[in-house]
């Protein structure tokens, strides 16, 4: 992957009046990622999208796209479907795409062709006719997805892309969105739906009050969360000894009989405890069947950070 930044957000600051919507924020998106942007309702993500956006301007700081300060112009490399969606609900669906398409600088011609791929893509052939009013919401969602990604833009904005979906399509929309990361689109999304960022992005930003609280790759960010946590399961007929383990380990039963008759606990280490002592002693009391980190969830994360503050 190509460690350029697509995005760059520098020292970003709004206010409303005497509110501030963004302190000093600063995030980079790397090219050809998939950048998930997070945190509470009100925390500034909406803000900063609009920012992004060019909706409205920053009082401070900076953006660049792809190295340059953003420009009106940039508007043709960025696709950006907002979680309140903006169809006009008695306009004919082939029409309106074809209309929009248009306004992001598309032929007629070259617009046709990318809608005729996309509506076979996500099965919507039948539709060209429909006036949105008569669709569902997932199937507005499609549109608007389709609206958003057709001109090829080279940065993607999705904010709650998930939104509206039963399962089924949520899940066609997160292999899309793979789909066109693969093409070479670098992806921002916001989502509360956390087990989507577990899956899909490279790279995540939190947002609390304003305020930058994390960011960085998914990975490094749970590496710096580890809490020396461990979860183990041993095949025994009794767990009486779960009381003479050394009090340090702060073992904890999950109270949850495993299969086969296994003890299942926790246990809570010291860093400088050696991780083979510890099993060599489990291996005393019975099968070891199960000895793993417990490496903290996104979702841990964010709670952890943000707290009771929703």
């Amino acid at each position: 992957m190509n460690m350029g930044y697509a995005l760059q957000a520098e020292n970003i600051t709004k206010q409303y009046g005497d509110y501030t919507a963004l302190n000093n924020l600063t995030i980079k998106v790397p090219e050809g990622s998939i950048y998930g942007l997070l945190g509470p309702n009100g925390a500034g993500k909406t803000s900063l999208i609009r920012i992004i956006n060019q909706i409205t301007m920053p009082d401070k700081g900076s953006v660049l796209l792809n190295g340059e300060p953003l420009a009106p112009n940039h508007i043709a490399q960025i696709g950006y479907m907002p979680e309140e969606r903006g169809l006009y609900k008695s306009m004919k669906v082939g029409e309106q795409c074809l209309y929009l398409a248009q306004l992001k600088g598309l032929t007629k011609k070259e617009a046709k062709q990318r809608l005729e791929f996309w509506f076979e893509r996500l099965g919507m052939q039948g539709w060209w006719n429909k006036k949105l009013q008569e669709l569902s919401k997932g199937m507005a969602q499609k549109v608007q997805f389709i609206v958003t990604v057709l001109h090829q833009p080279k940065l993607l904005i999705f904010d709650e892309p998930f939104s509206g979906f039963d399962p089924v399509n949520a899940n066609l929309i997160k292999d899309e969105i793979l789909y066109l990361r693969d093409q070479g689109a670098t992806i921002i999304f916001s989502t509360h739906r956390m087990e989507s960022v577990e899956e899909m992005c490279d790279h995540i930003a939190l947002i609390n009050k304003s305020n930058l609280v994390l960011e960085g790759p998914i990975n490094r960010v749970k590496q710096e969360y580890r809490n020396n946590d461990y979860q183990i399961s041993i095949l025994s007929e009794t767990d009486s000894w779960l009381n003479e383990l050394p009090v340090e380990w702060q073992a904890q039963s999950t109270d949850i009989k495993g299969l086969d008759n296994t003890v299942d606990f926790k246990i809570h280490l010291q860093k400088e405890v050696s991780i083979n002592e510890v099993f060599n002693r489990l291996t005393q009391l019975g099968e070891v069947t199960h000895f793993s980190e417990i490496i903290p969830s996104i979702n841990d994360i964010f709670i952890k950070n943000v707290g009771s503050n929703e």
